[in-house]
């Protein structure tokens, strides 16, 4: 789960790391009032900051420094409402004013390549950074980091020094990345990243921006998460998959996917997406992993999540039966139409492989329901669902 830039920073200042005030607005008198407390920390200048959850803010607007609380509320107003790459501005940050003498960049990232966590920082923070990694990698340093060890003052003596920092401005960094590690390591993070990391006029090490990342998988250590959840960007039918514990992702094509197993359903979308080739360009219209046990229930709330896509023109259940048998997938699929009652009014084709198929087949070939049509392959299921959609 992305977090936005202000749940970022409370959870910064919450481990110590050190921050400015900030204040979030949804209105542009919210934003004034908010101007108004905040300014006389920093000479009456604040910064009008969009919340959404890519880069790129400042230079679509997004990011307006601001004099007086009028000017606050009168750049609020501009950016409620802006557009920022397919993101629509709802909530706005007013963040105290920094007087910047230097801009430094920070990431702590789980490496999957290496298995390990890689720590990256650059004297050069700001918004070219990703133009710095192309153009210059040599100024963005990159140091492993043991995840059993962390980031403790030696590690973090050795990230500064590998960035090039001078003594006395990479003693003042230290304890700042041992904060940062906190944050990585506690709130069970898969990307913590600061930039610009910044070096004001008198001196002092702040974070002036903050992108976090955290592992859903951890969530059952973390019940306060939920309520950094943006329920308004998320999908109704995943966030009904995930109440119903089904491994769901909406796609944006019109044939629905079931299958039993993460490579399975993978290999399905994309023997769907070649077929679909033939017919108009149909394309999967969903992820939708049930897992070993296809139980009657587990199907049930599958087909219903799928059926409620108005997209989803047909659906192509594949399954090929390993530890749970083809007769009790089967038995899965009869339980969940029956269930539904008068929702099953799309065409369901069905592939069955594996343990105990020819059982499988002959108990959908026995419940003749009018929807269901049964392929022996897979190739061929996936142009059956391809055709029925593009009808």
């Amino acid at each position: 789960m992305d977090l936005f830039e202000y749940q970022a920073r409370d959870i910064f200042e919450a481990h110590g790391v050190p921050v400015l005030a900030g204040k979030t607005a949804t209105t542009p008198e919210e934003a004034r009032a908010a101007a108004e407390e905040i300014g006389p920390k920093s000479g009456g200048v604040t910064v009008v900051k969009a919340q959404v959850k890519t880069g790129g803010r400042g230079k679509a607007g997004g990011v307006k420094v601001a004099k007086t609380a009028d000017e606050a509320e009168q750049h609020a107003r501009a950016i409620l409402g802006m557009d920022i790459k397919g993101h629509t501005v709802g909530i706005v940050m007013i963040a105290q004013g920094a007087r910047i003498a230097e801009e430094y960049y920070f990431s702590l990232l789980l490496d999957r390549a290496n298995r390990s966590y890689l720590a990256m920082c650059s004297k050069e923070g700001g918004m070219e950074i990703e133009q710095l990694a192309v153009e210059r990698p040599e100024a963005l340093a990159k140091v492993a980091v043991d995840p059993n060890a962390g980031i403790d003052d030696a590690k973090a003596q050795e990230i500064v020094d590998a960035a090039g920092f001078d003594a006395e401005t990479g003693a003042k960094i230290v304890p700042v990345l041992k904060s940062l590690w906190e944050v990585y390591r506690d709130e069970d993070a898969t990307l913590v990243e600061v930039n610009p990391l910044v070096k004001t006029e008198d001196g002092d090490i702040i974070a002036l921006d903050g992108k976090v990342t955290l592992d859903a998988n951890a969530d059952f250590r973390h019940p306060d998460h939920a309520a950094l959840e943006d329920k308004s960007a998320t999908d109704p039918l995943e966030a009904m998959a995930k109440e119903k514990d089904l491994n769901y992702v909406k796609l944006d094509g019109s044939v629905g996917i079931i299958g039993n197993g993460a490579g399975l359903v993978m290999s399905t979308l994309d023997v769907v997406a070649y077929a679909g080739e033939e017919f108009g360009g149909q394309k999967p219209a969903n992820f939708l992993d049930i897992g070993g046990g296809a139980s009657a229930e587990v199907m049930a709330n599958g087909l219903h999540i799928i059926l409620g896509d108005p997209q989803v023109k047909s659906v192509f259940v594949n399954v090929f039966g390993g530890i749970t048998a083809c007769d009790a997938v089967a038995n899965g699929i009869v339980g969940a139409l029956e269930k539904l009652g008068g929702e099953e009014n799309k065409p369901l084709v069905v592939r069955l492989d594996g343990n105990n198929v020819e059982e499988g087949r002959r108990i959908l070939a026995e419940f003749n329901h009018p929807h269901v049509i049964i392929e022996e392959t897979m190739d061929g299921a996936a142009r059956k669902a391809a055709e029925l959609a593009s009808k």
